[in-house]
């Protein structure tokens, strides 16, 4: 019983619907996991050695005698016993508020500790976000309390596009400063000229990229990359967006289509939240995490290089030993 844990350390992903919570999620896949691992066939019960006692005929009648028998242990049944799994040790990765769906990240078993060291290398998500122009509401979602309505005849394609471009180029300036590293060096070139630049502590949202899919007023689809982002921050995005077009824009759809290493392609549907799916999952997984680990580990000693090199520069203007 024990052997058919083994397999379940590690990450996978799973795909959170809309309207579904983090938590519920996490129950749901954690129910499944336990009922499969409570049907598996039960070890045979331990056996202990009884001496039972019994009469049998002799010369002066009956005598006692005592008789060596093996019976199973009743603390081993499962009656008696109970589940033999009750909990599995379970951590959620970036988590998705209930309006959002997407990929859904989790850790289970030793996997917790892969979990937090996903989180320290401030790995990159990507989403797609769908927009409603001519509508504003409390909370920028197209189910809040509507405030207003305007037109948006005048909105274009370039239009929108111009905006994205000016809100790509003010979150890069942020991104540069809050990567604190030195882009002298050629490796901190090459990884800006290959887009890997990000901050190595918590920092404000950041877009690292940002496009437009589909323009079919008054809707429009957009891919957003960002990091330390809430579900909420891309709504207020959009509402942003419809400002600077001169109009209002509501948020239809936040869906995450990556977190870090996974991908949509990776995430389990609900009818493959198996133990045997699960298990897959974690192994096929699990060389794509740790390239984003090995990755992330080279981009921190790059990180620490140049503050060494700033150090030792600021020492010799100032006249510091």
């Amino acid at each position: 019983m024990r052997a058919a844990r083994t397999g379940l350390h590690g990450l996978f992903a799973v795909y959170k619907p809309s309207g579904t919570s983090c938590k519920l999620v996490r129950h749901t896949v954690e129910t499944k996991l336990l009922n499969e691992l409570n049907s598996l066939e039960r070890p045979a019960p331990r056996q202990r050695i009884c001496f039972l006692p019994g009469t049998v005929e002799g010369k002066d009648g009956k005598e006692l005698t005592v008789s060596v028998t093996q019976l199973p242990m009743l603390a081993d049944h499962p009656l008696v016993s109970g589940p033999a799994f009750t909990h599995l040790k379970m951590g959620v990765g970036q988590r998705l508020d209930i309006k959002s769906s997407g990929v859904l990240v989790f850790g289970v078993g030793h996997g917790n500790k892969l979990l937090d060291k996903v989180r320290d290398a401030h790995l990159s998500r990507t989403y797609t976000v769908r927009g409603l122009f001519g509508k504003a509401t409390d909370d920028f979602s197209d189910t809040g309390k509507l405030i207003e309505k305007t037109t948006f005849d005048h909105i274009t394609g370039e239009k929108l596009e111009r905006i994205l471009a000016v809100i790509q180029g003010s979150n890069h300036k942020a991104l540069l400063q809050c990567a604190n590293i030195d882009l002298k060096t050629q490796e901190a070139y090459e990884l800006a000229v290959r887009g890997l630049l990000r901050p190595m502590e918590k920092s404000p949202p950041l877009i690292t990229a940002i496009r437009c899919l589909q323009f079919a007023p008054p809707e429009f689809h957009l891919e957003i990359h960002c990091l330390h982002e809430t579900q909420q921050y891309l709504r207020k995005i959009v509402h942003e967006i419809g400002l600077e077009l001169k109009s209002t824009a509501v948020c239809t759809q936040v869906r995450r289509v990556r977190d870090g290493a996974f991908t949509l392609d990776d995430a389990l549907l609900q009818t493959q939240w198996t133990l045997h799916d699960v298990r897959n999952a974690i192994l096929q997984c699990r060389p794509k995490v740790e390239t984003e680990l090995r990755n992330s580990m080279a981009f921190q000693e790059i990180c620490a290089g140049s503050s060494q090199e700033r150090e030792a520069g600021l020492s010799q203007a100032t006249g510091d030993p």
